[in-house]
Parts: C-alpha cells; sequence; structure tokens
C-alpha cells in the first residue's frame, strides 16, 4: 500500500536532508567551541524544520489515508487517528 505520493514524499525528504544538515553543523559548532547563543539559534531552526516536516506529513494524512477511511465508511477509525496525530502534535 502507498501512503504517499511521490511528490509529497520527495519534498519531506528534501527538507529531512536539510535538517541532516543543520545537525551536522550544530555537531561542528559544539566541537569548535561556537558560543551557546548561536548553538541554540540553530537548534531552534532544527526544531523549525521538524516541526513543518510534521505538518507535511499531517497534511498527507488527513488528505490520503483519513479520506480514503471516511470514503470506506471507517468513520471511527478515522476519528481516533485524528485525535491520536491532535494529542502527539500538543508534547
Amino acid at each position: 500500500m502507498k501512503y504517499m505520493e511521490d511528490k509529497s514524499k520527495g519534498k519531506i525528504i528534501r527538507r529531512l536532508k536539510l535538517i541532516e544538515g543543520q545537525i551536522r553543523g550544530l555537531q561542528k559548532m559544539i566541537e569548535n567551541d561556537t558560543y551557546c547563543i548561536d548553538v541554540i539559534t540553530q537548534t531552534s531552526a532544527v526544531k523549525q524544520g521538524l516541526s513543518n516536516v510534521e505538518d507535511l506529513l499531517l497534511e498527507n494524512h488527513l488528505g490520503g489515508c483519513i479520506m480514503n477511511q471516511v470514503k470506506a465508511g471507517q468513520t471511527e477509525k478515522a476519528k481516533q487517528e485524528i485525535l491520536k496525530v491532535y494529542k502527539l502534535k500538543r508534547k
């Protein structure tokens, strides 16, 4: 079963590769004893990047998987998944 369109998958993979580069940059910053505020600024950017990835995944899930469940009459399952994602995003 295919959960994600290739276009969405490509967009998410590109973002994850950017985040991967940011993480490597953070490691170098620590190794080079970079000023703490500069490191914290970069960690904030990484968190925002991950949040953006989550948003894309959620959009894909709601527009694809959840819609398919509703169309198939699995409304209770769809509702439970929406609530689960909502609770995860609040953490």
